[in-house]
């Protein structure tokens, strides 16, 4: 399932809507710095509220997206990471550090503007 990339104003929205496959991962980590770059966004949210399960491959790709986003000129916030999946993903050592997360869109589209805005860089 190809994992669907919204723009709204200066931002890339790619919202995870269900289990995905380590191939959509690749597509998605593929697809979005050139997203990036083709639009000219400033930020990019990647919307995690659908899954109930994260591996360490999954838990890679979104590093190496907020990385590769961040080489094009763009910030990333990742947002919805349920309660068991974070509950999960410290039991096994994966983690998000250096990545912004925010608990919904709303707030992860918040801190989008405030980094890309010159408001606060301290984050939410």
């Amino acid at each position: 399932m190809r994992v669907p990339i919204l723009r709204q104003r200066s931002f890339l929205i790619a919202s995870i809507q269900s289990a995905v496959s380590d191939s959509d991962m690749v597509q998605l980590q593929d697809e979005l710095p050139k997203m990036v770059k083709k639009t000219r966004a400033s930020g990019v949210v990647v919307d995690v509220t659908a899954l109930d399960v994260m591996d360490s491959f999954a838990s890679r790709s979104l590093r190496a997206i907020a990385h590769m986003v961040k080489l094009c000129g763009a910030e990333t916030v990742i947002v919805g990471i349920q309660p068991e999946v974070a509950f999960a993903m410290v039991q096994l050592g994966m983690t998000l550090q250096g990545i912004a997360t925010a608990l919904d869109l709303d707030e992860g589209l918040e801190f989008l503007e405030c980094r890309t805005r010159g408001g606060p860089k301290d984050g939410l």
